[in-house]
C-alpha cells in the first residue's frame, strides 16, 4: 500500500522574516516521535511510505502525494482544524484517514467527525491491523497500554533527515528527537500524562542509540521528549556516562526541579546537558514538582531562584515553565513574582502557559462540572494567547493586563541586552534572542485580544459566559489561519461537538 504520514506542527502559514527564521530554527524542531515511529513500522510491514512534517513553510497538502491508500496524521489540538480540513480532502479522494497524536488522545470523538479511524495508544500490531482493514470506520482504537517498544534511532534516520536536517545533514540547532522513558510520576491535573505511569525504556536501547549518534554525527544535539526526564536519575546518568566524555551528545530535556537535586547537578554537566526546562507552574500550587514542598509565594520564589542559580553552574541553557491563571492564582502577586523571577534570572527564558482544558484530564472535567468551559470556542484556540475557560479569580480584561505585563517584562529590549551579554555557549544566546523577538509578537497578540475585550461588549460577554455565540473575532481569525482551506470547514465544523468531545472514550482495544 501507499502510506502517507504527516506530522502537523502548526495551522498558520509563515509570514515575515522573523516568523520564518523562528520556524526554521525552532518550531521545525518540534517534530513528534510517534509519527516517525509509525512511518518506520509501515516500512517494516512492507508498505511504500511517504513521511513529511508541516511547520508552516509550504502548503500542507503538497507535503504528501495525493494518490495514497492510507494517510496517518498527527497533530496538536491547536492545529486540529487544518488536520480536519486535510482529512476532508483525502476522504474525497478515497484515502483511509487515520488521526493520532495529542489531539486524538484528548478529543477522539470530535475527531471522528472527520477521520475514519482515531488512535489513542498504539503499537506495531495495531498499525498492522489498521493497514490490513481489520477495523471498520468510523472507529476509535487503542492498545490500552503505554508503548515501550520503540525502533532504534538508526531505524528512524530517514525520517530524522527529512524533518530536522538540510540536504541530509544536520545544521546549527538541528534536533534529533528521542525518549528514555514514557509516562510521569506526577499527577498534575492539567497534563494529558496525568494517569500514565512512569516507565523507563531499556537501558541497552538508550546506550545503543547514543553510541550510534556519537559514531554517526559530529556534535549531535538530542532532544529527550520524556514527559519528565531522568526520574530514574542515577540509572539514566549511568547509561550516558558509559560513553567517553568527548563522545557524549549534547542534549535538551524537560524535568521537574525536584528531580534535579544538588548532588545530581554536576552529572548533568558531565553528560553534556545543553538545555534544561524545569516546570515551576504556579506560585500558589504544584510545589511538589519545583522542589519547594510547603513553600508558596515569595518563599517559593526565593527557593526556586536559588535552585536555578545552582543549576546554571552546570547547564548553559535554561527555561522555566509557568502556568498563570490556575485556581490558586489571584490578584497581582503571581504576576509580580514571575516578573521578579525574570529580573533575577535573565539567562532563564520563561514560558507563560494559559490553563487549557485538554480532554481526558482532571482539569478539563472540573471545568465542565463547574460550567467554566467556553464550549463554542474552536479547538484552534486551545493555546496561548487565547482563553478557553472562565478563570476563577480574574475577569478576562484584568487577566490579560497581567499577561501583557509579564510578557513585556521578558520581551523588552533591556532584557534582550541582558541575555545577549550573559556568558553562555552552544547557541543558547541566539535561541533566546530569537525567542525574545517571538515574545514581542506575542505581546502584540495579547494587546489585540485585550483591546477587543475592552471595546467589544459581545466579545467580552462570550468570555464571561453570558452567551455561547461565537464572536466574529474568532470566526475571522479561524478563517484567516485556514487560508485556502477555509471553505472546507463550516462554522458548525469549527465548533466542537460536545456530545462526546471530552476525551472519555469507548475505545476498541486491539488484541
Amino acid at each position: 500500500m501507499r502510506v502517507g504520514v504527516l506530522d502537523i506542527l502548526t495551522d498558520t502559514p509563515l509570514r515575515g522574516p522573523i516568523s520564518r527564521t523562528y520556524a526554521a530554527y525552532f518550531r521545525k524542531q518540534f517534530t513528534g516521535i510517534m509519527p516517525q515511529v509509525v512511518s518506520v513500522w509501515c516500512r517494516q510491514l512492507g508498505h511504500e511510505v511517504f513521511y513529511a512534517t508541516y511547520y508552516g513553510a509550504e502548503d500542507p497538502i503538497e507535503a504528501l502525494p495525493r494518490d495514497l491508500d492510507v494517510v496517518f496524521i498527527s497533530t496538536y489540538t491547536q492545529a486540529s482544524t487544518i488536520a480536519y480540513a486535510l482529512a476532508k480532502l483525502y476522504r474525497r479522494d478515497g484515502v483511509l484517514t487515520v488521526l493520532g497524536g495529542p489531539h486524538a488522545k484528548s478529543f477522539p470523538h470530535d475527531s471522528l467527525r472527520f477521520f475514519d479511524i482515531v488512535v489513542s495508544d498504539c503499537d506495531k500490531a495495531l498499525i498492522d491491523d489498521i493497514l490490513s482493514g481489520r477495523f471498520d470506520p468510523p472507529q476509535i482504537v487503542t492498545t490500552g497500554r503505554p508503548l515501550t517498544d520503540f525502533p532504534l534511532l538508526q531505524e528512524r534516520l530517514p525520517e530524522i533527515r527529512k524533518s530536522a536536517f538540510v540536504n541530509g545533514r544536520p545544521i546549527f540547532m538541528s534536533v534529533i528527537p528521542t525518549l528514555s522513558s514514557v509516562g510521569c510520576p506526577y499527577r498534575c491535573d492539567f497534563c494529558i500524562d496525568w494517569n500514565n505511569d512512569y516507565v523507563g525504556l531499556p537501558d541497552d536501547q538508550l546506550e545503543a542509540d547514543l553510541r550510534w549518534l556519537a559514531e554517526t554525527f559530529d556534535d549531535p544535539l538530542v532532544a529527550f521528549h520524556d514527559p519528565n526526564f531522568a526520574v530514574r536519575f542515577d540509572r539514566t546518568m549511568d547509561v550516558m556516562e558509559r560513553l567517553p566524555k568527548a563522545k557524549r551528545p549534547r542534549y535538551i530535556m524537560e524535568s521537574s526541579l525536584s528531580i534535579l537535586k544538588d548532588g545530581r547537578l554536576s552529572r548533568l554537566g558531565d553528560t553534556n546537558c545543553l538545555y534544561a526546562a524545569p516546570g515551576i507552574e504556579s506560585w500558589g500550587d504544584y510545589s511538589n514538582k519545583s522542589g519547594a514542598n510547603g513553600a508558596f509565594g515569595q518563599a517559593k520564589l526565593d527557593r526556586v531562584v536559588d535552585h536555578f542559580q545552582r543549576l546554571g553552574d552546570h547547564v548553559p541553557g535554561m527555561q522555566a515553565n509557568f502556568l498563570f491563571g490556575a485556581d490558586a492564582d489571584k490578584g497581582a502577586e503571581p504576576a509580580e513574582l514571575t516578573k521578579a523571577f525574570v529580573r533575577r534570572l535573565p539567562r532563564v527564558f520563561p514560558t507563560i502557559n494559559i490553563p487549557t482544558p485538554f480532554g481526558a484530564t482532571p482539569l478539563h472535567d472540573r471545568y465542565v462540572r463547574e460550567g467554566r468551559l467556553l464550549k463554542s470556542l474552536p479547538f484552534a484556540f486551545y493555546h496561548n494567547p487565547y482563553l478557553a475557560i472562565r478563570l476563577k479569580h480574574y475577569d478576562p480584561v484584568s487577566y490579560y493586563d497581567h499577561l501583557i505585563d509579564i510578557h513585556e517584562s521578558f520581551a523588552s529590549w533591556r532584557m534582550m541586552a541582558r541575555r545577549l551579554t550573559t556568558p553562555s555557549r552552544g547557541g543558547v544566546r541566539f535561541i533566546h534572542a530569537l525567542r525574545t523577538f517571538a515574545a514581542r509578537d506575542d505581546v502584540a497578540a495579547l494587546r489585540r485580544i485585550r483591546g477587543t475585550m475592552a471595546t467589544d461588549r459581545t466579545f467580552r460577554a462570550f468570555h464571561e459566559g453570558e452567551t455561547d455565540r461565537l464572536p466574529a473575532f474568532y470566526r475571522e481569525e479561524a478563517t484567516r489561519r485556514l487560508g485556502r482551506y477555509a471553505d472546507l470547514l463550516s462554522i458548525d465544523d469549527l465548533i466542537p461537538n460536545w456530545d462526546h468531545a471530552g476525551g472519555e472514550t469507548e475505545d476498541v482495544a486491539a488484541e
